[in-house]
This record gives structure tokens, sequence and C-alpha cells, in this order.
């Protein structure tokens, strides 16, 4: 019997929140990359575009303020994305994609610790 593979979905990632109404936003995504679910994601000061939160930088998108909660492909142009905006809400830890400068626990620990500024509690048992 043929073993079927579902890639993850916002299921794997979103655990509770108070009210989608309120959590989630759609923002424009910036091109040059294809966001899975569940990235951590920056705002750009300038443009207000949302891309990879990285360790450092210095046009606002180095904080952590959301997370994708469905798979967008913004490889060739900036698409929508549907995100997390704010809590109160918890987030699978393990379900959580993060920059690749994000490349040990202390930059992930800063990442989670920006996501609870906004509301976004992650957590290992989620």
């Amino acid at each position: 019997m043929a073993v079927l593979t579902q890639p993850p979905g916002m299921g794997d990632v979103l655990k509770y929140e108070l009210n989608p109404n309120y959590t989630r936003e759609v923002v424009t995504l910036l091109a040059g990359a294809s966001y899975p679910v569940g990235a951590v994601l920056g705002k750009i000061t300038a443009s207000g575009k949302y891309t990879l939160s990285a360790a450092t930088g210095a046009d606002g998108a180095e904080t952590a303020v959301a997370v994708l909660l469905y798979a967008s492909d913004a490889t060739l142009v900036d698409a929508t994305g549907l995100v997390l905006a704010r809590g109160p809400a918890i987030v699978s830890r393990a379900g959580l994609v993060f920059d690749a400068s994000i490349d040990d626990g202390t930059k992930t620990a800063a990442k989670i610790t920006e996501l609870a500024s906004a509301g976004i509690i992650a957590r290992d048992s989620a």
C-alpha cells in the first residue's frame, strides 16, 4: 500500500487563537522567496511588506511580528499571505520555520520572545 505524505498545514502550527477576526491579517509578502506554513515574519518599516525575520538587520524585519498560516509562493512577485499578527494565540514551536540566519538556540529564543510581545505564545507541547 502506498504511503501518502501531506505537507504541513495551518493546524500543524496554530493551536489556539481567541478570535480569528482579531488575530489574523492579510499582508503582502516580499518577492524573492517561497514562504512555508509557519514562517516567522518581520515587517519592513519602509514598505510595510513582510519577509522572513532575520537575526540582524536595520529595515524593521529583524523583529518577529507574525506567523504565516498558509504557504505562499512569492519567488517572482510580491504575494498575499494570511498571518497570525497578534494574540492571544498559541502556536506549536515545532511548526515554526525560521530564516536561515536563526541558527542556534539563543537566536531562536529571541524570536520566540519577540512573538510573545505580540501575544503569540510558542509551546513545545502544542
